[in-house]
């Protein structure tokens, strides 16, 4: 039953953050790629005798590599942190709507001046039917 839970647990959260992880996975096929065109770059590059230009290739392989990687970890540690930022701005949301509704409440109130509030309140409208139900 543990690995059932287990399972259910990771399949949740893989679909509750599926972009995310396929972004992750991506950025790091990207930095494998990197490594394998970097030989055929060198190997080309030493074919043409253009040797001068290895170090820059060298360079930009590791840069691709480094970002990657360090743009994929920061992906993971804000995974649960943009949880908890949503649940909050939701809260804050429904706080506003709360006070909208009570300031358009307040301000349905304030249309009718003190004779009408007075009028509303204390007299009742009766009508005729009213009245011959009442005899």
């Amino acid at each position: 039953m543990f690995k059932q839970v287990k399972s259910a647990l990771f399949w949740y959260y893989l679909f509750k953050f599926r972009r995310r992880v396929i972004l992750i996975v991506l950025l790091l096929i990207v930095a494998l790629f990197a490594n394998a065109i970097y030989g055929d770059v060198v190997e080309y590059l030493k074919l043409k005798d253009k040797l001068v230009f290895l170090e820059m290739a060298l360079i930009s392989k590791w840069a691709i590599i480094i970002f990657n990687i360090v743009f994929s970890v920061y992906l993971l540690l804000t995974m649960f942190k943009n949880e908890e930022e949503q649940s909050s701005k939701k809260q804050n949301k429904k706080e506003e709507t709360k006070r909208k509704e009570q300031t358009k409440e307040s301000k349905k109130e304030e249309k009718f001046t003190a004779r009408e509030k007075e009028f509303l309140y204390k007299k009742k409208l009766r009508s005729q039917a009213d009245l011959l139900v009442d005899k």
